[in-house]
This record gives structure tokens, sequence and C-alpha cells, in this order.
């Protein structure tokens, strides 16, 4: 399909009413199109979801389709509204404008970008849009035109989510000391090159290295499907089951004792899911449980799912109390929670737990509605442990994950375990899983 073609079906479906699917059809026309050209649907888009700001830069640029403000403002609205698709062509054709013409000011307003700014600002959409290796090349393309804050910081970022462990030591070492703003930042930087030397990922399908030199998290358990077909590890689809939850706790279990970790208690998150999964940690690892309090020192805490968790409780886990662990079962990879848990058991996109309806499947592969089960947190926690801890044999394509590996790694690692903040990562880095939707 022509991006003219992509370009004409984003309209009939934003005239048939359905304004997300003219998104996703936009998206995929953007790299391929002027920028003038698909911004009057970008703004039609926008005004129906009151994005105003959207709306002015869009009809700018349809006015003056080769201007750099006007490209640039449209560039940087539509990373300011979460569509850094867009933002790429317009914000590639500006920086050409802005490094070919001499700078002047506007008669209103201010005046056109510098090359630096634009240049910024296209490495920022890059970055949203995981494209890693492109904001690495431009950065480096364009060397001449920046700085050392934020600007090779933003190269030394991409070059690690793009798994170039080499250029971003040298680059980060190279730079000067950054002002206040930046300290957070660069702390975070020498945290994930420590653990990279800890870790040592071994290539870009190894899932675990790469998990734990960018979350600071050890991942438990490796998807047993489709490992060469796409999903190197991670979940596209999970219908979960009790036994994935108590094969979860066993390998939490196996983590602690390889990393001579003694939680003093498990602390219950409200949720049922994770309450129900904390009871079974709780009497699992033989300890206390009581409900989730922040600041408790030796704390276990306990998650099914951290995105399915309040909001305003899991910003509170950002830094952690003394000696405390942050354990999620089901740890979504695409739209990664406010805070990346200390230990995961797996990585899904999409995990229906055990006890949510859903869709499920009869011996004969025949699709079926499988309801919610209403039992209470205790009943669940029964349920879980009571089902055998045996892992899924999967499709016997996927590379041996014995626990023994797990726990080699973690002792591996342990030094740089549990250090800093739980900062979240937005990228799945280099290690490339297939997606939906």
């Amino acid at each position: 399909m022509s991006v003219n073609t992509e370009l004409s079906e984003a309209w009939s479906l934003f005239d048939s009413g359905d304004p997300q699917g003219a998104m996703r059809a936009l998206r995929a026309a953007a790299d391929g199109l002027p920028s003038a050209e698909l911004a009057p649907l970008a703004g039609r888009l926008a005004a129906a979801a009151g994005y105003d700001d959207l709306v002015e830069a869009a009809a700018a640029l349809a006015g003056r389709p080769d201007g750099a403000a006007q490209l640039y403002d449209f560039g940087y609205a539509c990373i300011e509204r979460g569509v850094s698709q867009l933002a790429v062509p317009a914000l590639r054709q500006a920086l050409t404008v802005s490094l070919s013409r001499p700078p002047r000011r506007r008669l209103f307003g201010r005046g056109r970008p510098s090359p630096r700014q634009v240049l910024l600002e296209l490495a920022v959409a890059l970055e949203d849009g995981q494209r890693h290796a492109e904001a690495v090349t431009l950065l480096q393309e364009h060397d001449r035109l920046t700085a050392d804050w934020p600007d090779r910081y933003l190269l030394v970022h991409n070059a690690l989510m793009d798994g170039r462990l080499d250029l971003a030591r040298q680059v980060f070492g190279s730079l000067g000391a950054p002002d206040e703003d930046w300290d957070e930042p660069a702390d975070r930087i020498r945290r994930t090159l420590a653990r990279a030397t800890d870790a040592t990922p071994a290539d870009r399908q190894d899932l675990r290295g790469w998990h734990y030199t960018l979350t600071g998290g050890l991942l438990t358990t490796l998807s047993p499907y489709g490992f060469q077909a796409g999903m190197t590890g991670r979940w596209a689809y999970l219908r979960d089951s009790f036994e994935s939850c108590r094969h979860g706790l066993d390998r939490l279990r196996a983590v602690l004792a390889a990393t001579g970790r003694t939680p003093a208690s498990v602390a219950l998150l409200p949720d049922r899911g994770s309450h129900a999964l904390g009871l079974a940690a709780a009497r699992l690892l033989g300890l206390p449980a009581a409900p989730y309090r922040p600041g408790t020192p030796g704390a276990l805490v306990v998650a099914y799912d951290l995105n399915n968790c309040d909001p305003e409780l899991v910003a509170e886990l950002f830094e952690r109390a003394p000696d405390e662990i942050l354990y999620e079962h089901a740890t979504c990879w695409t739209d990664s929670p406010a805070v990346s848990a200390d230990i995961s058991t797996l990585l899904a996109q999409v995990a229906i737990a055990p006890w949510e309806s859903g869709m499920a499947f009869t011996e004969d592969g025949e699709p079926k509605d499988d309801p919610a089960d209403e039992r209470s947190p205790e009943q669940l926690a029964d349920a879980i442990l009571a089902d055998a801890a045996e892992p899924d044999e999967g499709d016997g394509e996927t590379p041996a994950d014995p626990e023994q590996a797990l726990t080699a790694f973690a002792a591996r690692v342990n030094g740089s375990w549990l250090t800093g903040s739980r900062d979240r990562i937005r990228s799945a880095g280099p290690v490339r899983s297939s997606s939906f939707g």
C-alpha cells in the first residue's frame, strides 16, 4: 500500500467516525509523506481531542509547508501530545531547512529555532518511538552542533537502549560534570553501566541480561513459546494460570536464597490479585504478612501487575526503604509501570490473571469464555499454593532456562542489585519482541 493510499485510508477512517483507526493509519504513512500533507488530518484529529496547540501548529504548517519554525512547532506539538511518529518527518525537514538558511526573526513571536534545538527535539521524537539506532546516528552525524548536557547525554542513553555499551561508556566518560538539573540522569547512567558490567549481556537475545542492565530488575522466567519467531522470551498475550503464579513464587524464593536476602515480612497491596499473591508468598516463605506501609524496612512488596495498582501507591515505591524488595509477577513491557520491579516473573504485553474473565481454549483448541473467579484473596492464595510448580515446557524451540542459570545470574549481579531508585524504563531496549496493537 502506498503512503498516499494510507493517507486516503486515514481520511476515510476519520470520516467514518474512527479517529483511533485514522491515527494508526496516519502514523503508518507519516515517514513517507511531506508533513504539510498530513497536517490537515492531524489538525482535525487534534481538534476532536481538544489539543488546541496541535490544531494551531497544523494550520500554520499547512499555510507555510517549508517554514522551519512551522515545521518545528508542529513537531514539538506532536511530541507533547504523544504522537512522536508524526513529529519525526517534520523535524527532519525542519533540521534540513534550518541548516541551509541563516537565522532570522519572525515578524511575530519567537525567532526561527536553531539547528541545535531542532536536532534535540528530533532525537527525542526518535527515542519516543524506540528508534534508538536512528537517534544515535543522527546525534553522531551532527556532533558539531551538540553540547555535553543534555545533547550527548541523549547519545549515551540511546546508545544504551540500542545495546551499544562501548559507545555509551566512551561518550559518558568524556562528558563534563552536569549541573544539578542533570545530576539524577547522570546517576541513572552510572548505575546502568555498573549493572552492565555485572550482567555482561551476551547479545541482542539475552533478555535477562538486558532487562537487568536497563531496569535493575531480575527476570526469573522466559516465555517458552516463539523465541526464534519474534518473541525472544517475552509474551504478547498470556492467559495466566495458578501454576504460573506458583512457579513465579518458587523462583522468587530461589533468587532470595541465591542473593542472601531475607525479608522480614510480606507487604500486601490492596488490589485483590496482589493481595492473594502476597498471602501465597508469605505462606511459602514462612513470613508474616501485613498491609503495605511506605517506608517499612525489610518488606517484600508483592504485586501481580503494577499497572493495575493504585498509581499514588506505586509512586511511593520509587525510592525503596532499607532492604525493601519489590516483586511483580506480570510486568508489562510495552507500557512499563511507573516503577521498575526488583524481581519480575515474566514480561507480557497483555496478561490476563487466572482469576479474571477472559478467553480460554478447550482441549480441542476451540475458544471459550472463561468466567471470573470470584473467590476471596485467601482462597485464591490456597489455589496458587495447591498447584504444582512445574514450568511450561512450551514449544520445544526456546533455549532451556533452568533454575540454576537464574540463580547463578542473580548471584553474579548481587553487588549492583537493589541500588538506587526504581527508574521507569519506557523502552524495550536492544532485545526486540513482536507486539500487537
